[in-house]
């Protein structure tokens, strides 16, 4: 059972940087980082998007279109820590953040939807 806490959200002018972290941890026998970790987010009124995805050794990335070029994803597998560098914020990207996971594998490829998620960190852009 893999367990997720987001932090780093808050609030940001247009432009702004801001940098999630992922801290995971597992109840059970397995090392968190054998789990792929992907980072959804949500905006009032909208639907769940994936957003970017990170493969148990890092070597495989996934973004979708919207944060392409402006987010990265990252992980530092001696920590058990997933980031997120967000650059050049909009407001659009306004939402609850939250990181999941799954021994999927690079499950915002197919659509899959991972097992295990975190409760959420807020992220606002706004002027």
């Amino acid at each position: 059972q893999l367990h997720l806490e987001e932090s780093g959200g808050g609030f940001v002018q247009p432009g702004g940087s801001l940098r999630l972290a992922c801290a995971t941890s597992e109840v059970g026998t397995l090392s968190p980082a054998v789990y792929t970790i992907g980072w959804f987010r949500q905006a009032p009124g909208k639907e769940r998007e994936g957003i970017s995805c990170v493969s148990n050794d890092g070597g495989d990335t996934y973004y979708s279109e919207s944060v392409k070029g402006r987010f990265f994803i990252s992980r530092d597998n001696t920590k058990n820590m997933v980031y997120l560098q967000m650059d050049n914020l909009q407001p659009d990207d306004t939402g609850v953040y939250y990181c999941a996971g799954d021994l999927y594998g690079m499950f915002m490829k197919t659509g899959y939807l991972p097992e295990w998620w975190g409760q959420g960190t807020q992220v606002t852009v706004s002027s």
